[in-house]
């Protein structure tokens, strides 16, 4: 999982051409976190760039995606949660860690067009456009990174 996390972060970086600011102590860039420290970090149910869901758990790995800067976030999301069509306004990029993701661009939530992503898949989530995303039974853990501040408007 953490090896996913980072080749997100890594991913969004070298796509937003993102160079981390210089600052005198390194100490605040610098993260090495097992699976089991990662299951430590705080967790909530909401949180910018979230859909806001019950059903979907957020862990804010890095950044904080409120504010400007790269942010990475896990997103635990239940099995057979339906998330609606809705934008962010930065561009992202995420991995599929487990389960099966369905994911499709448009702005209504429809079984056309949405594509099985399984573990190891990439996808994109570009800057104000609509998307949206399903879990099966077995629901799924998706890493995101986006350089903030992120933001959620679902399509009305």
């Amino acid at each position: 999982m953490l090896k996913f996390c980072l080749f997100a972060l890594a991913n969004a970086a070298a796509v937003l051409c993102i160079v981390p600011p210089a600052v005198a102590d390194n100490d605040a860039l610098e993260m090495r976190l097992t699976p089991a420290e990662v299951a430590k970090v705080p967790t909530k149910t909401a949180g910018t760039g979230t859909s806001e869901l019950p059903t979907v758990i957020t862990t804010v790995l890095f950044g904080d995606p409120s504010k400007p800067g790269l942010y990475t976030i896990e997103l635990k999301v239940a099995p057979n949660t339906v998330i609606q069509a809705h934008t962010h306004r930065d561009t992202r990029t995420a991995i599929v860690i487990s389960g099966l993701w369905y994911f499709a661009y448009g702005l209504k939530n429809e079984e056309i067009g949405l594509k099985v992503l399984p573990p190891g898949s990439f996808y994109t989530e570009p800057g104000d456009q609509p998307h949206f995303a399903r879990t099966g039974p077995e629901g799924a853990v998706v890493a995101i990174t986006g350089y903030g501040p992120s933001d959620t408007v679902y399509v009305k």
